[in-house]
């Protein structure tokens, strides 16, 4: 029930596009940042990562899970944050397939909720006709008759 978990606790949020990837990483952590799961720091984190490895933190085309390390600074609660952005966020200017609109931001505090977390999240995320109909989400309500129809 990981997508009615997020929904519950607030943390969703849908924007049209960004600037650049990294403002899209800090729009992903705007819901943990306004429920005190993480602190701004955290995204400044996320993007510190980015820029010392690689866009690593898209996992498929389209899906992108921001996160850091376990137990990072600026870190209080074990939670994940869902964000649909409407236009593509270019990770890398060639590779199209590391752009993203789908993103799973993640705060880890407690290590067996994290991997429960996870676990959940990857489950979810081997259902392509789940990630199409996220693709297709536009707000809150379509994302609560998701976790309905998926049961999640």
């Amino acid at each position: 029930m990981l997508l009615t978990k997020m929904i519950n606790a607030g943390h969703v949020n849908f924007k049209d596009r960004f600037p650049d990837w990294k403002a899209a990483v800090r729009g992903g952590c705007e819901p943990l940042i306004a429920t005190g799961t993480v602190d701004p720091s955290y995204a400044e984190e996320i993007i510190a990562c980015v820029e010392k490895f690689g866009p690593y933190i898209v996992i498929i085309p389209e899906v992108a899970m921001p996160h850091s390390q376990e137990n990072a600074a600026g870190v209080f609660k074990t939670a994940i944050s869902f964000m649909k952005v409407n236009e593509p966020v270019r990770f890398d200017e060639q590779d199209r397939e590391k752009d993203a609109r789908l993103f799973f931001t993640l705060a880890s505090q407690n290590h067996e909720a994290h991997l429960e977390n996870m676990a959940a999240l990857a489950t979810m995320l081997d259902n392509e006709a789940l990630i199409a109909d996220l693709l297709e989400a536009q707000n809150v309500d379509e994302l609560k008759a998701l976790a309905q129809k998926y049961k999640i």
